[in-house]
């Protein structure tokens, strides 16, 4: 074919973003982790505790501190989890080696998936918080719209990368959806996202929290809707400790990336085997 005639590297890789949707929507499981999940927790946690005083008889709705901690959480689950645990089983169905047969580039196909993966992330977070500014009433200062955003970008990467790393060390598929879950769900708790311990936790569970991306991505996210933060909404500090896990995870994905499936593994485990 001409170049005129050839799409551009443009056109495939949207084109790929949008085959790796439509798989995702195809997957009702998929989509009830990583949107309907998160948004029951909201709808519970709103329910459940009071507001919080701000000022003699000034109040904000417990969704304030919970909105943008499950935000998070749906990005997360859409990143590292849903990539992480796809790949994996991509490469153990055979699909990851057929596809490197093709004349398809390589870096195509995986930044449709990743892609993917990104765009289902930008589309729950602002799932959970609009039905935080429309049902609860959660405010946010227009000047903070930017630092969230950046703060969004740069963690929707970290755990795009991460999820690569993950498929990347993944005995297997059917061991992928195990490792994901043990590896955040126990660090979601330490982490500001279904709880709360911001306010004085014991020095080895903030420390425990400290170590790990989710955290630094919870709080940094939370700074533009925090009504006690003065200060700016940009955190610096914590960006760049989500840029050292982003790198940690890129170099283990690229050393230890294979398109091989894995000895043994069969190719039943399909879509299905995601959670």
């Amino acid at each position: 074919m001409s170049d005129r005639t050839s799409p551009s590297a443009v056109a495939l890789l949207f084109r790929q973003v949008g085959y790796q949707n439509r798989l995702f929507i195809r997957t009702p499981i998929a989509a009830m982790f990583t949107l309907v999940f998160p948004l029951i927790f909201l709808v519970l946690f709103g329910a459940i505790f009071e507001g919080v005083d701000l000022a003699p008889g000034e109040e904000v709705s417990p969704a304030q501190f919970y909105a943008p901690g499950l935000a998070v959480f749906a990005a997360v689950s859409a990143t590292y989890t849903n990539v992480g645990i796809g790949v994996a089983i991509y490469r153990d169905e055979g699909v990851l080696k057929r596809i490197r047969g093709t004349p398809l580039p390589r870096w195509i196909y995986m930044g449709g998936v990743v892609g993917s993966g990104v765009a289902i992330a930008a589309g729950g977070a602002v799932v959970m918080l609009a039905v935080g500014f429309l049902v609860y009433g959660i405010e946010m200062d227009a000047d903070r719209i930017l630092p969230a955003l950046v703060t969004f970008v740069v963690g929707v990467a970290t755990f795009s990368l991460l999820g690569l790393a993950l498929a990347a060390v993944a005995p297997s598929g059917q061991s992928a959806p195990a490792l994901a879950n043990a590896t955040l769900l126990p660090v979601a708790f330490v982490s500001n996202v279904f709880i709360s311990v911001r306010n004085e936790p014991p020095a080895w569970l903030d420390l425990l929290g400290d170590i790990f991306p989710l955290k630094a991505f919870s709080d940094a996210f939370f700074a533009a809707f925090d009504p006690f933060e003065e200060a700016s909404a940009y955190k610096p500090w914590l960006l760049l400790w989500m840029g050292v896990w982003a790198l940690a995870g890129a170099m283990v994905a690229v050393r230890k990336f294979r398109w091989e499936p894995s000895t043994g593994a069969g190719g039943g485990g399909g879509r299905r085997g995601r959670r």
